[in-house]
């Protein structure tokens, strides 16, 4: 198990672009609640908290599709680092002017958003140059997933660190500045430098021209919703116990089992088509969200949700596959890019409708959100099974694909690509 990973990480470049990634996306995965402990601090309501934080949301959700489209067109250097800068001046600017001034803050946080370097969809456009072989690359998108989980646990104990050391207003600068680094590791290096997205259909609906594409976005609006509104539920079932540090216990398993999902998931060289596969590890996610709704005591409910999270990492590491398989030419970045979008605005909304759950009904019908998420999800990848049954275009996971200019193919798979 551990010598693919290793196989990957040993690829010229791998480790680099993938560190840099993840260090580089720290602002992004620390932002909510960077964003909650600064406005406490300047003595703001957690009301004001939560507005500046869904601002930031809202505005990231509109900036990375955008964003992804222009590194399409443009390159990863002439697009990631700007946005890097511009989104860490955004946060500098909230940092250093403070509350006094609320429509200075929330245009703050609305540029740090909107400017948030699309790093997530730019490295899995890279792994095809860098890693060649299709299953190395399915691995390298696993061991993505994987440390993303790594990347959101470690991010906020950082935050709290920064904070608890100098201040709230210091953590939101290191952690950006940090980032900044991030992406400038990535734009040096040699893959993200030489990297050109293949020729494009000019179409002003750009990645959603493609019905797959739209299929999977739909159904991972569900799992987004599924997961945000489980980090409401958490804090109603913390509650209810009496407990603070039992949400932090919920959150730990949940991570845990998705760490654990994504490594076993990563490890097994998988047959068949991807999106048949991805219908299979949907059902299973639903399947292990619907037994949140027990509520059982503390030590049990810390179980389940180790096992509602196994699913969740090679879900997404799937999804990648898939979203590749049917973004059209030249796309890929931003077809990504929309996934990323699309699961972060379900996330919001689940946790806009697990509130109000619970008031109404309890901690068990904010649980029961997540339920219902995961068998959306479910429904509408089986309703779209023969749209996405039909991929756009040969996969850029191949060697030789629009992710390598030189178009040198891997003997054993294809280079050709259709619109």
């Amino acid at each position: 198990m551990a010598a693919g990973y290793l196989d990957i990480l040993r690829a010229r470049h791998a480790a680099r672009l993938l560190a840099g990634t993840l260090v580089g996306r720290l602002p992004n995965g620390t932002a909510h609640i960077a964003i909650v402990l600064f406005t406490r601090a300047e003595g703001g309501s957690y009301t004001l908290a939560g507005a500046l934080a869904a601002a930031y949301g809202l505005a990231t959700a509109v900036g990375q599709p955008l964003l992804g489209r222009a590194v399409d067109l443009h390159g990863q250097p002439r697009v990631q680092l700007p946005a890097a800068f511009l989104s860490a001046l955004g946060m500098a600017a909230l940092a250093l002017a403070g509350l006094g001034s609320l429509p200075v803050a929330y245009a703050a946080v609305v540029v740090a958003g909107v400017f948030t370097p699309p790093l997530e969809g730019g490295l899995r456009a890279l792994w095809p140059t860098v890693l060649g072989g299709e299953d190395r690359v399915h691995r390298a998108y696993a061991m993505d997933a994987v440390a993303q989980e790594v990347m959101f646990t470690v991010g906020p104990l950082l935050v709290t660190v920064l904070v608890s050391l100098w201040s709230p207003a210091a953590a939101l600068l290191v952690i950006n500045a940090i980032g900044v680094l991030g992406a400038l590791s990535v734009v040096l290096s040699e893959p993200s430098r030489t990297w050109r997205s293949a020729p494009r259909e000019a179409h002003w609906l750009g990645a959603l021209r493609s019905p797959g594409l739209l299929a999977l976005l739909s159904a991972f609006f569900f799992v987004g919703l599924a997961l945000g509104s489980i980090t409401v539920a958490g804090v109603s079932y913390a509650d209810d116990h009496g407990r603070e540090s039992v949400y932090g216990w919920l959150m730990a398993a949940l991570g845990l089992g998705a760490l654990i999902g994504g490594v076993l998931y990563g490890a097994r060289q998988w047959t068949g088509t991807p999106e048949r596969r991805l219908r299979g590890i949907v059902a299973l996610l639903a399947l292990c969200y619907l037994p949140l709704t027990l509520t059982p005591g503390v030590a049990a409910m810390t179980a389940l949700s180790a096992l509602a999270g196994v699913f969740l990492a090679p879900a997404i590491a799937c999804s990648f596959i898939v979203v590749d398989r049917h973004a059209p030419r030249g796309t890929v970045t931003e077809a990504f890019s929309w996934l990323v979008t699309t699961f972060g605005v379900g996330a919001a909304a689940g946790t806009a409708v697990a509130g109000p759950a619970a008031e109404l009904g309890g901690t068990a019908w904010s649980f029961a959100v997540a339920g219902a998420g995961g068998v959306a999800a479910l429904l509408v990848l089986l309703a779209t099974g023969r749209v996405l049954a039909a991929p756009g275009r040969t996969p850029a996971v191949v060697a030789g694909s629009e992710n390598d200019r030189n178009g040198a193919a891997e003997p054993g798979f294809s280079s050709g690509h259709k619109a």
